[in-house]
């Protein structure tokens, strides 16, 4: 009989191979096969941490479906050399897929729970090039940049300028821009004449909330 852990690497194996089938980056495909997604939700959902959709996590919050944080990460174009910044921490699923193909990843979550839980996972699952913070009014830490690239795992109502400059010269800023029930993912390009855009499709994210993005009261 296969032990639980076999199960769950079986499962992974399968999941990795259904997301080939979209994602053509073969070192994205390898980080996501290297994480144990199961290690990042609730007891409640484990059984189905490697089913391609989101789960939640508590407090309103989801871990994101296998294959948007495999595209997202596709779309940011890392070689292992950058400097990274993601919004919105959640589970630490995404920053932990993130680790594995980057120099250092810094995140920030405003949920202090979440926050906790995540920079517990991803230090007990080895993610020593991980940085979690509480967020506070500011958008990202540009106090620790700039970055070669940021990833926001929450939809915004365009794409912020707090965003914008904190990333470095060809940085690239992947995000969900649009309204609240229905968004489109874009990747921005920091170029040396101005921003380029480039549209990847539409998606549905919770919403950013705080200056950057949504009122608080937005989310109810």
């Amino acid at each position: 009989m296969p032990t639980s852990s076999e199960k769950m690497a079986d499962a992974r194996e399968e999941l990795v191979a259904e997301l080939s089938r979209e994602v053509s980056d073969q070192r994205v495909l390898e980080a996501v096969a290297r994480v144990r997604r199961e290690a990042f939700v609730p007891d409640e959902v484990r059984h189905f941490a490697y089913q391609n959709r989101p789960l939640p996590i508590g407090y309103g919050q989801t871990i994101s479906q296998p294959l948007i944080v495999a595209l997202m990460t596709q779309e940011l174009l890392l070689t292992g050399t950058e400097n990274v910044l993601e919004i919105g921490t959640g589970s630490g699923y995404q920053a932990a897929v993130l680790s594995l193909l980057a120099r250092r990843v810094v995140t920030v979550e405003r949920i202090r729970p979440l926050a906790e839980r995540a920079a517990r996972v991803l230090a007990a699952q080895g993610y020593a090039n991980v940085e979690v913070y509480e967020a506070d009014d500011r958008m990202g830490r540009p106090d620790l940049g700039p970055y070669d690239a940021i990833i926001v795992t929450a939809a915004s109502p365009e794409v912020p300028p707090e965003g914008l400059g904190q990333l470095a010269p060809d940085g690239r800023l992947v995000i969900p821009v649009g309204s609240r029930s229905l968004q489109e993912l874009v990747r921005i390009v920091k170029t040396s004449r101005g921003a380029r855009r480039h549209n990847l499709g539409p998606c549905r994210f919770v919403p950013l909330l705080g200056p950057s993005g949504w009122p608080e009261q937005a989310a109810s």
